[in-house]
């Protein structure tokens, strides 16, 4: 059969040898029969690494012609198939345990990935392939140049590590970055889940004008009153940023906040 033109607007960077993606498959360590879901099978690299460690892999495809060509590829009941939009799985309906998997287009890994992070009842681990500056900022602890509010967000929910660098030229196209694979322990929040949206708003209101101090940039938000209180009760100095901060003492903070 042959393969479909990858299309520039959906992202599609194609692994061309399954050699790189077996410190993903060891990272999810899927037991036989585990159920993965993978995100964006593509033209099914990972995928046949996937089914070769004995995994039932759920392959999420938005592209109708490259689902195609795993229907062809695999057929059933090796794989079984999705043609939908990643950013719309429900992810509460997922069978426990699911490990998650998948090459994961540039312009919307975050989104997929916040989306995903609540879901440790069901998801234990997960194990992707970004863009190698998004897998800086996942992983980044306070002072790391790439720390931000993606940072603190990942660290509330799960234990994060890059496990490998992937180069331009193991993809077909080629892209303009180098990636990494990032892998993900899941667990539960410091917080009860209700909390979690108001906690979260707050992080990226701290985080949203990384060169002003926190009480100023807590200020644009909550007015000057509010926001220098809370920091005096939390007993965190006026000069503080968000970028010196990390998750006890985001949680502190929250802890005076919303009282």
């Amino acid at each position: 059969m042959r393969p479909p033109f990858l299309k520039k607007a959906l992202g599609q960077h194609h692994l061309i040898d399954g050699a790189l993606c077996r410190p993903l498959v060891s990272f999810l360590a899927p037991v036989a029969a585990a159920r993965v879901l993978e995100i964006g099978p593509g033209g099914g690299v990972l995928t046949a690494e996937l089914l070769a460690a004995d995994a039932r892999v759920l392959g999420w495809e938005l592209d109708l012609a490259w689902a195609a060509v795993l229907r062809w590829r695999f057929g059933a009941p090796e794989l079984a198939l999705v043609v939908g939009d990643a950013l719309e799985i429900d992810w509460r309906r997922l069978p426990a345990p699911t490990l998650v998997a998948g090459n994961l287009p540039y312009n919307v890994a975050t989104a997929i990935l916040e989306r995903m992070l609540p879901h440790h009842e069901r998801i234990p681990r997960a194990a992707v392939l970004v863009q190698k500056e998004v897998a800086d900022r996942l992983v980044a602890r306070p002072g790391d140049a790439a720390y931000g509010s993606l940072s603190l967000i990942v660290a509330a929910y799960a234990d994060a590590t890059i496990f490998g660098r992937v180069r331009p030229g193991s993809f077909r196209p080629p892209p303009k970055v180098e990636s990494a694979f990032v892998g993900f322990a899941l667990r539960p929040p410091p917080l009860p889940a209700r909390e979690m949206p108001a906690f979260i708003a707050m992080v990226r209101l701290a985080f949203g004008q990384r060169r002003k101090t926190l009480r100023n940039a807590l200020a644009a938000g909550w007015g000057r009153e509010k926001a220098e209180a809370v920091l005096s009760a939390a007993g965190f100095p006026d000069k503080m940023r968000a970028e010196e901060l990390g998750l006890d003492q985001f949680l502190a903070l929250w802890e005076v906040a919303s009282r």
